[in-house]
């Protein structure tokens, strides 16, 4: 059987949280006919860490002993800060708030996973670049809506979050929206 899995952190700071969630849904004032984004639920807005994708079950116990190591980083606090776009402004698949302070830590997480993961699942192509989607384009929406929304909030800091654990998360696609469940987690150090 084969599981569909990511890395990730939360942001476990709810005034931060809430902030986010704000700024998703001013998001979704820029879609048109209503589907043109499609906002993250509440409940998944996190940070991906590494994306895995699908795998073989019988490989999990391998992927958790590459997680164990990150339990002897300090745990920090990250800023999340900004909005953007993947793959450009002028054509934007995914929103996302950025993370300014931080960004080192979550790399460092990144490349002691990559080092291990590599070895057993495929390696990621892309660059890692420390983000949190908030939504995709799935259809028409108003340009200069979205233009707006991102200049308006391009520099804005968000808030702060503390980052004390890593989570080892299942995704379950289903039609209405991805489900996430933890299926392991390192706590940092104090």
């Amino acid at each position: 059987m084969t599981v569909r899995l990511f890395i990730a952190v939360e942001i476990e700071n709810v005034e931060t949280l809430r902030k986010v969630i704000n700024l998703r849904d001013e998001l979704l004032a820029c879609s048109k006919g209503g589907r043109g984004i499609k906002g993250v639920e509440d409940e998944n807005i996190h940070l991906t860490i590494r994306f895995i994708g699908e795998v073989s079950e019988a490989l999990l116990p391998s992927i958790i002993n590459c997680l164990k190591p990150c339990g002897e980083l300090k745990s920090f606090t990250m800023e999340v800060k900004g909005v953007g776009a993947f793959p450009s402004i002028s054509r934007p698949r995914v929103i996302w708030v950025g993370v300014s302070k931080g960004n080192d830590e979550l790399k460092t997480i990144r490349k002691i996973i990559d080092k291990c993961l590599n070895q057993i699942v495929r390696p990621e192509p892309q660059e890692f670049v420390p983000h949190i989607a908030i939504g995709r384009i799935k259809g028409s929406y108003d340009r200069i809506c979205l233009q707006n929304f991102i200049n308006t909030h391009v520099d804005e800091v968000i808030g702060e979050s503390k980052v004390t654990k890593i989570k080892l998360k299942r995704s379950i696609l289903r039609p209405q929206g991805p489900e996430y469940h933890d299926i392991y987690e390192v706590n940092l150090r104090e």
